[in-house]
């Protein structure tokens, strides 16, 4: 249920997010301890964690990772699916000894993948997901060592509003659809990450022919392009790149509706990442 994640990563990795790689910067040294209250003042309040918010493979899940590798405390991931018994009580007991185990290795980050997965409280699970979020928010309050708390989230309508008020998560970041100079950054570190020179490629036309496109959909341009390469046994180029890109239907395409709505509510009710 609690998996020790060895791929930790860093932001150097991950294009954009800068308001939310400023926030974490300004909350690591009191996390870990190097940053103390002046004297004679009362210490300052440990962060608790945060919620990412936003479109499908637009990076939360890269970002949660790369918390624990800037940091260099180590990533443990909460699996909701495998959280979950048939028996009563169980699913309670798993949850309370995964927190448990968390705060032995503190100091540390504890990612919970798709939180609305697991805590949607519709019902239909025999009051469980309720049971299990009075768990976890009763632990959110009392727990006093340093465990970090990373929260994804696709839909935030599935998400019960307690969970996400001030005080039990210090701040809800909305990660949009990146912007022409962020899909530029991810461009570089997909072409330098497979040892391709972003210089031998046209970036201007790749970067508008991609508008709407997540960063996992541009990568995944990036690995098509490389396999039309290698069937005629030659490197890359921007054409093939272009190719991949006009065979795909984005995201923002295929669930327009569901992104617009999502937009919408988080314009003013998150920060910007």
């Amino acid at each position: 249920m609690l998996q020790f994640e060895h791929d930790s990563g860093h932001f150097s990795d991950i294009a954009g997010l800068s308001n939310l790689k400023q926030w974490l910067d300004l909350r690591k040294g009191v996390f870990l301890g190097d940053i103390e209250a002046p004297h004679g003042r009362k210490r300052l309040d440990p962060p608790k964690g945060m919620l990412l918010l936003g479109v499908q493979g637009s990076g939360k899940s890269l970002a949660a990772k790369a918390v624990a590798g800037s940091w260099g405390i180590p990533l443990l991931r909460l699996d909701f699916g495998t959280l979950y018994n048939k028996y009563f009580g169980e699913t309670e007991r798993n949850l309370r000894n995964s927190l448990t185990q968390a705060q032995m290795m503190a100091p540390c980050v504890l990612w919970m993948d798709e939180i609305e997965k697991g805590l949607a409280t519709d019902g239909s699970d025999n009051a469980t997901s309720k049971r299990v979020l009075g768990s976890l928010l009763t632990w959110m309050a009392e727990n006093q060592e340093p465990v970090f708390l990373v929260a994804t989230s696709n839909d935030i309508s599935q998400l019960p509003p307690e969970l996400i008020r001030k005080g039990r998560l210090d701040e809800v970041f909305f990660v949009d659809l990146p912007d022409a100079k962020t899909r530029e950054e991810i461009f570089h570190i997909h072409l330098k990450k497979r040892h391709l020179d972003p210089a031998d490629f046209d970036l201007d036309s790749l970067v508008a022919a991609s508008e709407g496109f997540t960063g996992a959909e541009i990568e995944e341009a990036i690995v098509s392009a490389r396999y039309l390469s290698a069937a005629r046994r030659d490197k890359a180029c921007t054409e093939d790149i272009a190719a991949a890109i006009n065979r795909t239907y984005p995201v923002s395409v295929l669930r327009a509706e569901s992104i617009q709505a999502l937009r919408s509510w988080a314009k003013d009710r998150t920060v910007p990442a």
